[in-house]
């Protein structure tokens, strides 16, 4: 089975399916409204089926040396075809024997030539290739949103496989890896200045690096993928650097020099201010060949460039200004005295 998908953006060029119809099956149709007039349930139905064609075991026979299992069925000239269950009773509530034809009926139809499963479960795999230019990203979106509007049953359960099953995978391996990073970061820097409150002042430069990483990937187009996000995860060791150099410096100005915070943090900017600087661009100038795309294979490393290059000139002129002023207001609930 093959079908044509394509919306407004043609996410997908073509959408395939396991199920060949190439088989015969065998359906049987149910008439509810008569099996309840005459007291039968589905049930006792599905029973006497199973007992004539299925492979029910109803006692063991023990001999010194072997065990048999004896399995209850229909003769097999019986099980060749589907008229023979014209033959079949079942016993309705009334303690009446009511043949099986009078409740039921047989209809022919192409089926399947084999049933996959997964586990134990009935499994039917859909594969689909992605358009030129559009990414799996978009792909998985538009099939949340699909399966939304079919409103498909609870009993039903999908999943991903290949590609798509890795690429959801890395998505919340991603969040994981960036709020373990953060947390650690935050650990080892109160350990550091015996704070809880200074590490979140240097933190709080990493959002202005985010959010110029992922505006720069915008701009050119560019997915988060997971070459993208190893640029971000750098920026939060290369941007908090420019607080870690101010906060040490007028901390340490607080603490041993007895300068008031205002005064402090003010003397650090002034005399930080070049090194800062200094190691931003020196790390942008590292990055920019790899934004430019330049050699081979350059279109995998390409975001990574771009990311980093876009969260430094973002985060770089931000930081400058709001760390001093967090600090300031942070520093009244840090137990260092008053803002002067």
């Amino acid at each position: 089975m093959k079908l044509q998908m394509a919306d407004k953006k043609n996410i997908f060029r073509d959408v395939t399916s396991d199920v060949q119809l190439k088989g015969l099956q065998a359906r049987m149709n149910i008439n509810r409204d008569k099996a309840n007039l005459l007291g039968v349930e589905i049930a006792d139905i599905r029973s006497a089926l199973y007992s004539a064609f299925g492979q029910r075991q109803v006692s063991t026979i023990y001999t010194p040396t072997n065990s048999y299992q004896v399995i209850v069925q229909v003769a097999d000239e019986h099980r060749v075809d589907e008229g023979n269950l014209g033959k079949i009773y079942v016993r309705s509530k009334n303690n009446t024997i009511v043949p099986l034809s009078t409740v039921a009926s047989v209809e022919r139809e192409a089926g399947p030539i084999s049933i996959n499963h997964a586990g134990q479960l009935e499994a039917q795999t859909i594969s689909f290739n992605l358009a030129p230019g559009a990414s799996l990203g978009e792909a998985t979106k538009h099939i949340e949103l699909l399966k939304k509007e079919l409103n498909i049953p609870a009993g039903i359960l999908t999943d991903y496989a290949g590609d798509a099953a890795a690429f959801e995978s890395s998505q919340t391996s991603q969040i994981i890896l960036i709020v373990a990073a953060l947390l650690v970061i935050y650990v080892l820097l109160g350990v550091l200045y015996e704070s809880y409150i200074h590490p979140i002042t240097i933190l709080s430069g990493l959002p202005s690096a985010a959010v110029g990483a992922l505006g720069i990937l915008w701009l050119f187009d560019m997915e988060l993928s997971i070459i993208a996000m190893i640029g971000i995860l750098m920026l939060i060791g290369i941007v908090k650097k420019n607080a870690i150099m101010m906060i040490d410096f007028a901390l340490d100005a607080q603490r041993n020099k007895n300068m008031q915070p205002y005064e402090a943090i003010r003397t650090a900017c002034l005399l930080r201010f070049r090194p800062i600087m200094m190691t931003t661009l020196a790390a942008m100038m590292g990055a920019i060949p790899i934004a430019l795309g330049l050699g081979a294979g350059a279109e995998l490393r390409q975001p990574l460039g771009i990311a980093v290059v876009g969260g430094l000139l973002f985060s770089q002129i931000i930081t400058l200004f709001i760390t001093p002023v967090i600090y300031l207001y942070l520093n009244r609930f840090s137990g260092s005295g008053p803002v002067k």
